[in-house]
């Protein structure tokens, strides 16, 4: 019996932390996905490819060009769309599949959430009055603030925000999580900020400053996920590789 041939879509801490644990398996070829959109993405465990497939049809089409046994769906919680397509793919080769999404946070005591479903509806929901905004929902929907420059932002993303936003009063900022408590505290007070625009991605790497708008009362505009369908979903890395295990298992009985 050959390699089980598994293919992650990646680019979360979860994708790299499964592909590192699946790297010196010497029963599996691991594939790990990357969108591309990151211009110095971190060093990956195993091999990587980068860019699109070309929609679901190009996907199903890899599936089936390199003989994959399993796909792991472990991009990040508001790619939607490589997730819609990665379940119409997999159905359409009869490639088993599943998702690795980490929980979503929710609102603790001394939170104060708005919780809304786009960028956009954020941005709306900050009113006339300006207010000094932290804008941490990554740079491909950070033009969306556009749309209110009475306010004065500080965005922050891993890449440049290109083109530049054309608000008047616009400060960027760069980097990469995970972020430190003391550093997201600091940020927020140098600033003055008034209020954070996040999205919920859930985890640990990006929490720190919802924590720390929790300890200095501002308000976060709360973007929540949209619902996932198509496929089954384990919550940590731990269960993707429980489940990977028992297709293997289940593939050796079975003598493929």
């Amino acid at each position: 019996m050959g390699k089980v041939r598994i293919l992650i879509l990646g680019g979360t801490t979860e994708a790299r932390a499964l592909a590192a644990a699946l790297a010196r398996r010497v029963d599996l070829d691991v594939v790990l996905s990357l969108a591309g959109r990151t211009a110095d993405p971190a060093p990956q465990p195993v091999p990587t490819r980068s860019g699109g497939f070309g929609g679901a049809e190009g996907l199903a089409r890899y599936l089936r060009d390199e003989a994959v046994d399993l796909v792991v769906d472990a991009t990040h919680p508001f790619a939607a769309r490589i997730s819609a397509n990665a379940a119409r793919a997999a159905g359409e080769c009869d490639v088993p599949a599943f998702a690795l999404r980490r929980p979503a946070w929710a609102p603790v005591e001394g939170d104060d959430w708005l919780s809304v479903h786009s960028v956009s509806q954020a941005v709306t929901a900050l009113g006339n009055a300006p207010l000094r905004v932290f804008l941490a929902t990554g740079r491909q929907e950070a033009h969306q603030a556009n749309a209110a420059p009475h306010h004065h932002y500080w965005v922050r993303s891993v890449d440049p925000v290109e083109p530049p936003l054309t608000a008047p009063h616009v400060d960027y900022i760069h980097g990469r999580g995970p972020f430190r408590l003391e550093d997201e505290l600091d940020l927020l007070k140098r600033h003055a900020i008034d209020v954070v625009v996040a999205k919920n991605s859930g985890g640990d790497a990006t929490y720190a400053k919802i924590e720390a708008a929790r300890r200095l009362g501002i308000r976060i505009i709360m973007v929540e996920r949209a619902e996932t369908a198509g496929l089954p979903v384990v919550e940590t890395v731990e269960a993707a590789l429980g489940q990977i295990d028992h297709f293997v298992s289940s593939r050796m009985k079975r003598g493929v």
